[in-house]
């Protein structure tokens, strides 16, 4: 007993400085190849089509509506139901929503300021929908001003 208790410590010893070893360093030839090594591909016509549908559907507007309701939801819980001490950027946020699902083929960017001040500006492809930013974002509690710097885009001939 006095001779195997050594060969099974120096066997455990042994095991555990092989099993301790850094293994050998990957280098970039070892490494899989990858999507940006193949040449990247535009979206096909139908895929675009697809995707720019679903981002104007009615389940799309209903998301969008939903989310900006949890929003002020949030915003009544924490600041008792008050407009005041709203970041800049969560109103830009329920801004950019609120036009997106209700001006489809708008090109539009969003700025907002913390006294609650919007300035939209872009284009939109009718009158109608630019009449819309002016009525909009005031929908979103702790907007106080809207500057529409939006433009109705030229058809293309």
């Amino acid at each position: 007993m006095n001779k195997i208790t050594p060969f099974f410590i120096s066997c455990v010893l042994l095991f555990g400085a092989t099993a301790c070893q850094n293994p050998p360093s990957k280098t970039t030839a070892d490494a899989p190849s990858s999507a940006t090594e193949q040449a990247t591909q535009a979206p096909s016509a139908q895929a675009t089509e697809a995707a720019q549908k679903d981002a104007q559907s009615e389940i799309r507007r209903k998301q969008l509506n939903s989310d900006i309701r949890a929003r002020e939801g949030r915003n009544d819980a924490f600041n008792d139901g008050s407009a005041t001490k709203r970041a800049a950027r969560d109103i830009e946020s329920e801004v950019r929503s609120k036009l997106e699902a209700n001006i489809p083929n708008g090109h539009l960017t969003i700025a907002a300021s913390e006294d609650g001040t919007v300035t939209v500006s872009g284009t939109v492809a009718k009158k109608d929908q630019l009449a819309k930013i002016d009525t909009l974002p005031k929908q979103i509690k702790g907007v106080t001003k809207i500057v529409n710097k939006a433009t109705v885009a030229q058809a293309k001939s």
